[in-house]
């Protein structure tokens, strides 16, 4: 896309009302200097709107309207082109997109682990920004350990998107506890109690056993199945011991005890019969009917209230983070070591690193306090507002929805600010997020690269997807599954494993 040469724009803006209840110091420091980075404006430049297309992931069912995103484009001079791509159809569309060059300005990639996606970065398709993000005052105070884990063998292709170190955990209906006279769980066992309750004791009280205990999807990775690996004690990916031996998480007992675990909670009924084939947003309906009685996602827990409105009058949530296997210990499984992927520029689009400093700055303003809450909360007065306690809360849902919540995800950072949310389920959701920190199991493999992963990973990880599936089922058995474990390895396992142990040895020295 040819596009006009646009230099740096300079604007303060502070906006002191939403200090109060999202910042403090911090958030003075990180807004108070504002679009100061980056080379000189020339006179009569500065008025020039930034015209750019974002090719993004859309978490909703319909994108956002332009209310809040006139409001984003005054405060970054720009004009905002967007390709929304459905987050169901993401792998698709984004590695057709990769394969075939049409795609944006900015390019969303949050699927870091996907074949495809890696190699086009390691392709030199888009541009390294390593050397450029301490130019730019939100930009470089980008954590070290965040950068690494965002790089592929050291390079930088993108602005990493911030997000919590874990966010993983369970959302359970409490006012169900309540009716079968259960505790809410700590361990796994007292985790299956609660399923089986959830199923065989009418929780709901409408005489009738139309009630499981786990609502899931098709998604080995979100949904129950690697939560509960990870409270097994898994490890997150892969194992690396001491002298720097490699092991997929799949080709250990921890990950088989889960399998069992997971299959005794289908085979009983206590994990929904259709969750192969159910989508995240027919998951979080079946919660919201009352349906299901637990939920894995607990950073979706408000949405989930609000999704019963109308149909699940007096339902009580409680987010759940801590189960251990019996040990006393807990663990939860990190995505991508806080990288929730990256904003990366295609050389194919940005032509000129006068181009890509001006994205930068772009995403660099994106960061800054006011952007951030009108993706998050959208416009003050009308989206939301900061109640007498200082807690955030939303004013009109439906109208939020509309405007806003499309663009919550589109956020670079979700660490840099913080709110109190009016919601106690949510604010306590959001303190165990931060809690999780403590214990979250990192995937050691993440700044690391193997050729062959990036060649064919994708397509190889279906042959345990699929396998463990059918082990769920009942459809295999345990010895099934260790040689679906040796047709991985021989389609090009061991050449990952000893790929990435070489690149393991080298990122050591």
């Amino acid at each position: 896309m040819k596009k006009k040469l646009i230099c740096m724009v300079i604007f303060i803006t502070v906006m002191s009302t939403l200090l109060s209840a999202c910042g403090g110091n911090k958030a003075n420091e990180a807004t108070g200097n504002a679009g100061t980075s980056g080379s000189a404006t020339p006179a009569g430049e500065s008025e020039k709107p930034l015209e750019l297309t974002w090719l993004n992931i859309l978490h909703t069912a319909s994108p956002p309207t332009d209310v809040v995103k006139s409001k984003i484009e005054e405060y970054t001079k720009s004009k905002i082109t967007f390709n929304w791509v459905p987050d169901a159809s993401k792998e698709e569309r984004i590695t057709t997109a990769l394969a075939s060059g049409e795609l944006a300005d900015i390019v969303t990639l949050t699927m870091m682990t996907n074949s495809s996606v890696r190699s086009s970065l390691k392709s030199g398709l888009f541009w390294d920004v390593g050397a450029y993000l301490d130019d730019y005052d939100n930009l470089k105070n980008i954590p070290a350990e965040v950068r690494t884990a965002a790089s592929i063998e050291g390079v930088l292709y993108g602005v990493p998107f911030q997000k919590n170190l874990a966010r993983s955990g369970l959302v359970i209906r409490k006012d169900w506890l309540d009716k079968v006279g259960l505790a809410v769980p700590t361990t796994l066992d007292e985790l299956y109690e609660v399923a089986k309750a959830f199923t065989e004791k009418d929780p709901d009280g409408n005489g009738k056993q139309d009630t499981t205990g786990f609502g899931d999807r098709s998604d080995l990775r979100y949904s129950s199945f690697k939560l509960l690996s990870s409270y097994f004690g898994t490890p997150n990916g892969w194992k690396v011991d001491e002298s720097g031996k490699f092991t997929p998480e799949f080709d250990t007992p921890e990950y088989l005890q889960t399998l069992n675990y997971s299959r005794n909670l289908y085979e009983n009924g206590y994990l929904a019969k259709d969750f192969a084939v159910t989508a995240k947003t027919d998951q979080q309906q079946q919660f919201a009917q009352g349906k299901t009685g637990i939920y894995t996602g607990m950073v979706d827990i408000k949405n989930l209230h609000d999704l019963s409105q109308g149909l699940q009058e007096g339902m009580e949530l409680v987010p759940v983070n801590k189960i251990s296997n019996g040990d006393g210990k807990y663990r939860v499984w990190s995505e991508g070591s806080g990288v929730g992927g990256l904003l990366a520029f295609p050389k194919s689009e940005v032509k000129t690193e006068e181009e890509l400093k001006r994205l930068l700055q772009f995403v660099n303003d994106l960061i800054d306090e006011e952007v951030f809450m009108l993706m998050t909360g959208g416009i003050k007065g009308t989206h939301y507002e900061i109640d007498a306690d200082g807690a955030f809360k939303i004013i009109d849902l439906e109208k939020w929805q509309a405007d806003v919540q499309p663009f919550a995800s589109s956020r670079p950072s979700e660490v840099t600010f913080s709110l109190k949310d009016a919601n106690p389920e949510k604010e306590m959701s959001n303190q165990l997020i931060k809690e999780n920190n403590d214990f979250a199991v990192l995937d050691p493999t993440v700044p690391l690269d193997s050729a062959t992963a990036n060649e064919k990973g994708t397509e190889m990880a279906k042959i345990i997807t699929d396998a463990s599936f059918k082990f769920i089922m009942g459809e295999l058995d345990e010895a099934g599954f260790k040689e679906a474990v040796e047709s991985w390895k021989k389609s090009g396992g061991t050449q990952i494993i000893a790929e990435y142990e070489e690149a393991y040895k080298k990122a050591k020295q």
